[in-house]
């Protein structure tokens, strides 16, 4: 079920009136009623598919109670491991077995063997990365005893299946998520309308720029050799503006949607695009994911702690992992270890933890410093994203190699001044948000027909701009 979609438009307010008006004296029920509309969420889309979702969530919950009354150190161990084989078992058979034995052919054949090795017609679930993710982080936790393990099986597969966040994140850790399932939940008007609020400014960014970004996008990128350098770059930057609006706005959706039922997730996105450096950047986007690794695969492979090799061993481990976890292709890898090339300089020089503050604090306008460091962060950004978009690498660096040809500086044969003119007005109000959670979270301080009159404006261009209904991009991942 698409969040722009009728279908969801009708959903919501049946299950936030069943929440609130029905089931709001029982908190078991409340959860309950959690756990059947997760399940006919994403249900609605395969329901066959259900049955991961709750043999990983039986598998997680009953490991995570083992681990409790086990002292063992050998047998908890066992325990972590079983989770860990079952939750990334499914991932990798899903998501890349058949990129494994493409992979295993072309070598072969490279070296001048013969081999036939069939590839399945596998459907990839959507939002596995996810939730398995999500799952084995509350096993790694409860086996590191950072976390008390459930025992409650309803509040348990509501945190797994919470369909809010389940097929495209944030990716929540069960010490933030898990424990408000427990809580009794009253109704927060104010709660409530902040989370509307992001709700419409989610809806925004996918159906106003995202959508609009990847028609240019999908034309030029899908065309690539017809253009000229100039053509190219726009192609570049609309994919930049498309992948932003598309996720951050899902996740804009899917933290406006909680607050609804008065959830707390994490902010998942901080404004990337106006970070400074590559090391800014990535503490910017996907934070939920970036920090998974941080925590759960850099700091045990020892972090920035020991011998340089070692620390640039782990760079580039975090990263191609990381662009690896996107999807099965050789693209994400190279985009990952372009990322990881962009960001050793600063660990290098120490200087990856130099700008951790808002960028312009208190001021209105950035300086010229600022905005050198923030146009290089951004342009190397954009290429990074060519690898990303591109549908093999050596599509990739054809790309960049008529990017960057002497055509770059024509008039370029595909530009749209609307799409130009909103890109730049949302990025405005973006620049003015910043210090915010998402961008217009203190317009309720702007007086009442202000705001009413932005709310109507954002509404009105969703009218004007819907029709180009993409599916969110995150949902192949």
């Amino acid at each position: 079920m698409l969040f722009n979609s009728i279908d969801f438009a009708i959903f919501l307010p049946i299950v936030f009136v069943l929440y609130w008006f029905l089931t709001n004296r029982n908190l078991k029920l409340q959860n309950l009623l959690i756990v059947i509309a997760s399940y006919i969420f994403y249900g609605w889309w395969d329901w066959r598919f259900l049955s991961l979702i709750v043999f990983s969530t039986i598998v997680d919950f009953t490991i995570g109670n083992l681990l409790k009354n086990e002292v063992r150190v050998n047998f908890r161990k066992i325990y972590l491991w079983i989770s860990i084989i079952v939750n990334l078992g499914f991932l990798g058979f899903f998501k890349y077995y058949n990129f494994f034995i493409d992979s295993f052919t072309e070598v072969f054949s490279f070296f001048g063997g013969e081999i036939s090795v069939n590839s399945l017609n596998i459907i990839l679930p959507v939002g596995i990365s996810f939730y398995t993710f999500q799952t084995l982080s509350y096993t790694i936790d409860v086996y590191r005893k950072q976390l008390e393990p459930t025992k409650d099986i309803i509040a348990f597969s509501a945190f797994v299946s919470f369909f809010p966040q389940l097929v495209a994140g944030p990716i929540e850790r069960a010490t933030n998520l898990l424990p408000q399932f427990y809580k009794r939940r009253t109704f927060d008007y104010n709660l409530a309308i902040d989370g509307l609020r992001q709700i419409l400014w989610g809806l925004f960014k996918k159906v106003v720029i995202a959508d609009n970004c990847a028609e240019y996008a999908n034309q030029i990128f899908n065309n690539s050799n017809d253009f000229s350098g100039s053509t190219l770059f726009i192609g570049a930057l609309c994919f930049t503006f498309q992948i932003y609006g598309d996720f951050s706005g899902y996740s804009d959706i899917a933290i406006g949607t909680s607050r609804l039922f008065g959830f707390n997730l994490k902010q998942n996105f901080a404004f990337p695009y106006f970070s400074r450096d590559i090391a800014e950047f990535w503490r910017r986007w996907h934070i939920s994911l970036s920090t998974w690794f941080r925590d759960y695969l850099y700091i045990p492979l020892g972090g920035s702690r020991g011998s340089l090799l070692k620390k640039i061993r782990n760079i580039f481990i975090i990263f191609i992992v990381s662009g690896f976890w996107h999807g099965a292709n050789w693209t994400f890898i190279v985009w990952g270890f372009l990322n990881a090339l962009y960001f050793l300089p600063l660990m290098l020089m120490n200087k990856n933890r130099v700008n951790t503050n808002l960028v312009a604090e208190s001021r209105i306008f950035a300086s010229f410093r600022e905005i050198g460091q923030m146009t290089i962060t951004f342009l190397l950004t954009v290429l990074a994203w060519v690898f990303f978009r591109a549908k093999d690498v050596s599509h990739a660096f054809s790309y960049l190699d008529g990017m960057f040809s002497s055509s770059l500086f024509h008039v370029p044969e595909v530009f749209d001044s609307n799409v130009f003119f909103l890109v730049l007005g949302f990025m405005v109000v973006e620049w003015f948000g910043r210090s915010n959670k998402y961008a217009i979270e203190s317009i309720f301080k702007v007086p009442k027909i202000g705001r009413w009159a932005f709310y109507f404006l954002l509404i009105a261009l969703m009218f004007i701009y819907t029709g180009k209904e993409q599916e969110f991009i995150y949902f192949q991942f």
